[in-house]
């Protein structure tokens, strides 16, 4: 299947999510309680609190939202592959998905792939469930209801890399750095986002993090095809 993969008709991705309040504190109290039904496993299991638990929130779509969406893709200049990369951030969440979704419907074409790491656990379904959440209409590539597993047009590097291992974890950054992969230097990682956006209010530094994750994961699907990754100068950053 790798080696079948046309590189010029996937979307690599990567998406920074944050609470809906910073404080927990800060709830309505239906969202309270509804976070404390939501967690009881946790609470139970790790010997913590619903507050201390909200920590995690960032990760549920109920109760976080998106900041940024990045998104890159490849095209063949001769027999020159480049990659161009374009960032959706900033304070409205719908905005951030109106624009995305503008880049898969007109810019791109419907049969494109979408490919993140760890995408299918995280990015695809937050995607469809914060597009829903905030009164939109679904692009074709989360549309997967009824749908046949080979009609959803999902690749995600870490079930790539698991071959059938259902129990096998494998970061980005472990990925990058047995495939030789040079990565940006970064000095934010997820647990850093929500106190950089509320409380830095560095959007910015949220949207490079990002951009970063996306570059690794275009290199990684390379490396997995056995191919030479894309070098410095072939990349474009689009604003």
């Amino acid at each position: 299947m790798l080696q079948n993969l046309d590189l010029q008709k996937i979307i690599f991705l990567d998406i920074e999510t944050v609470p809906l309040e910073y404080n927990f504190k800060d709830l309505p109290k239906k969202t309270i309680d509804l976070w404390d039904k939501k967690t009881k496993y946790i609470q139970k299991y790790q010997e913590i609190n619903a507050e201390e638990a909200y920590s995690k929130s960032g990760i549920y779509a109920e109760f976080a939202k998106i900041v940024c969406i990045s998104a890159g893709y490849i095209t063949k200049e001769g027999k020159k592959l480049k990659l161009r990369v374009k960032s959706f951030y900033g304070d409205n969440e719908k905005e951030i998905l109106t624009g995305f979704h503008s880049l898969l419907n007109k810019t791109l074409k419907e049969n494109y792939m979408l490919c993140a790491h760890n995408g299918k656990e995280f990015d695809f379904p937050f995607l469809g469930r914060r597009t829903l959440i905030n009164g939109l209409k679904l692009p074709s590539q989360l549309d997967i209801a009824g749908k046949k597993p080979w009609e959803i047009l999902h690749l995600d590097t870490m079930e790539l890399w698991k071959f059938g291992d259902y129990k096998h974890y494998t970061s980005l950054e472990l990925l990058a750095h047995v495939f030789n992969i040079p990565s940006p230097k970064q000095d934010l990682d997820g647990s850093m986002v929500a106190k950089t956006y509320y409380e830095d209010k560095d959007l910015e530094r949220i949207k490079e993090y990002c951009q970063n994750d996306v570059l690794t994961i275009a290199q990684l699907l390379l490396r997995y095809k056995g191919e030479k990754i894309i070098e410095d100068k072939d990349i474009e950053i689009i604003e």
